[in-house]
């Protein structure tokens, strides 16, 4: 990304699409670990996940989960969540209102996991218990790919704020129907 200061709405939305679109690819970027709130009941709860793929078109980030986790039937619950990016460089957060969807089953889980069980981090959805199950001491025993699943965030809306010595500023991110909010 240029460090000169974005000015146009447009300018600003783009360079956070390709800036997903970077972090989707590069384990390094500040918003390929995001953090991920969902309702559990009567209170938040966060997590940090990982941004396996962005699809810009459609509004949609892409991250991966075990099916047996607690974030799994929350989302069931209550499918409306945010997730939530910070860039220390530019001073950059992007919030994200999105409605979250599961895949268990299907080509395209069966396409990602093809793509994911030769990594290290296939190890994530082959544990024999499901995740926060407690335990006497770590079990490297592992089950099977029956538990990957894929998360897709449909994103409804995009909230920027830019924190920046010159004057912070905040934007509300939607194409056509962008606007500039009080930051």
């Amino acid at each position: 990304m240029a460090t000169a200061r974005l000015e146009s709405l447009h300018m600003i939305e783009r360079a956070c699409w390709l800036e997903l679109g970077h972090a989707a690819q590069d384990r390094a970027h500040p918003w390929r670990v995001m953090t991920l709130a969902t309702v559990d009941r009567d209170r938040a709860d966060a997590r940090s996940v990982v941004i396996r793929d962005v699809e810009e078109a459609a509004r949609r980030l892409i991250f991966y989960t075990d099916a047996r986790s607690a974030k799994i039937a929350q989302m069931h619950a209550h499918p409306r969540a945010t997730l939530v990016g910070w860039w220390p460089k530019p001073g950059w957060q992007l919030r994200l209102s999105v409605t979250l969807s599961v895949q268990t089953s299907g080509l395209d889980v069966s396409s990602r996991w093809a793509r994911v069980k030769l990594s290290p981090s296939a190890q994530d959805y082959l544990a024999a218990l499901p995740p926060g199950t407690p335990v006497e001491r770590f079990q490297p025993e592992r089950g099977s790919r029956e538990h990957f699943a894929v998360v897709t965030a449909q994103i409804d809306e995009m909230d920027w704020l830019e924190l920046h010595e010159n004057g912070h500023r905040r934007a509300r991110l939607a194409g056509d129907a962008s606007t500039w909010l009080t930051p």
